[in-house]
């Protein structure tokens, strides 16, 4: 009777040991982004760069000798359903890590929750500044709206030689106007004429807008926005016709020339990286990427792409995926084999690194200089 009760025991002992471990299997990463609607071009990317990385970091080993799982959920690019998506992904999925979400505002929505929970963060593309601020687990891939716009704005001074912008901005979005502010911002501190113009989300004519800014003589026109709403700029301002005046753009033109080549030939954006950037790690990704997917990706998708390498090396660092060790990690850690750049976390969670200027010409992207901010 005693050794068939020592048995059970053992058995059951046992049983607990591998439901434990089978819960224990994984290490688990959520991504929350714009899925399906208007904007789902960048969650998809963000989605697609996450599990590529993950199938690489799987086939060299996984994570501290386990798989790593990328679990996403849809936003649709709204605040209360990227809530949901981090609940679900926090109270059910259980994930060990974030990485998103996608959008600043999104991101910003669910950042305290994130502060509460210790969970370690790793948005690959929210550029609001105050994402970071007092949140010591929330780190970012990508550089902030300020430093873009304000290097974008050096660029345009020292290279363009630009002594008179225009800047044409989404008044409705958080993004659009950061961007702004910090290159306006940039041509008063030397003095030089800037002027401010906006639109509204939702607009469709900006014929208006855009005869005032040709009016005006502008060397440059600052237009930080998304594809959907620069593409209906740009056309409509070969229309009316700017002869040499440049526009310029952020990182919310990536994958312009897919629709608007034409409109945007000879105009010049910063973004993360180039996807003809000759460098062997970036061609390497480049085509992995293209091979899985059928299409080239686009700067999303190399963010996070590398911010999943980036929250796989702190963990393996870390020696675990316990939560605050893995945040500590993060902070101290160097990954100089992104494709965006080599990342470190200064203070703030945030990198310090170079901004690629590209120009688009004959539909394609074409490097035109790699400009380190302040």
């Amino acid at each position: 009777m005693k050794k068939f009760a020592l048995l059970f025991i053992t058995m059951a002992f046992g049983l607990a040991l591998t439901a434990c471990s089978t819960g224990d299997a994984t290490v688990k990463i959520g991504v929350i982004g714009p899925l399906t609607g208007d904007y789902s071009m960048y969650g998809i990317a963000v989605e697609n760069g996450a599990k590529l990385a993950a199938d690489e970091i799987n086939a060299a080993g996984g994570v501290l000798g386990k798989d790593l799982e990328v679990i996403a959920y849809d936003s649709k690019g709204d605040l209360v359903e990227g809530v949901n998506a981090y609940n679900r992904l926090v109270d059910q999925d259980e994930i060990d890590a974030l990485v998103g979400a996608t959008f600043s505002g999104v991101t910003l929505a669910v950042k305290e929750l994130a502060v509460d929970d210790g969970l370690p963060v790793l948005t690959p593309t929210a550029t609001n500044p105050t994402v970071t601020l007092d949140a010591p687990n929330v780190f970012r891939a990508c550089y902030t709206d300020s430093y873009q716009g304000s290097t974008i704005a050096q660029f345009t001074i020292d290279t363009l030689l630009a002594t008179k912008a225009a800047v044409y901005y989404n008044v409705d979005d958080a993004y659009s106007e950061g961007l702004a502010e910090a290159f306006a911002a940039t041509y008063e501190a030397v003095s030089l004429t800037v002027d401010t113009y906006t639109f509204s989300a939702g607009t469709d004519d900006y014929n208006a807008t855009l005869t005032q800014i040709k009016a005006g003589g502008y060397d440059v026109v600052f237009v930080p926005a998304y594809v959907a709403e620069v593409g209906a700029i740009l056309t409509q301002a070969r229309t009316i016709g700017f002869g040499d005046t440049a526009f310029v753009g952020g990182d919310g033109w990536d994958g312009i020339e897919a629709d608007y080549a034409a409109e945007a030939e000879g105009y010049y954006f910063g973004n993360h990286y180039a996807k003809t950037d000759p460098a062997a790690n970036v061609q390497a990704f480049v085509t992995n990427y293209t091979e899985k997917y059928g299409e080239a990706p686009n700067a999303l998708a190399a963010l996070a792409y590398d911010a999943v390498y980036v929250m796989a090396a702190a963990m393996e660092a870390a020696g675990t995926t316990e939560k605050q060790a893995v945040i500590d990690a993060l902070a101290t850690l160097e990954y100089n084999d992104a494709v965006t750049g080599a990342i470190k976390f200064d203070s703030n969670g945030d990198p310090v690194k170079a901004i690629t200027i590209i120009q688009v010409v004959d539909g394609q992207h074409v490097v035109a200089a790699k400009v380190q901010g302040e």
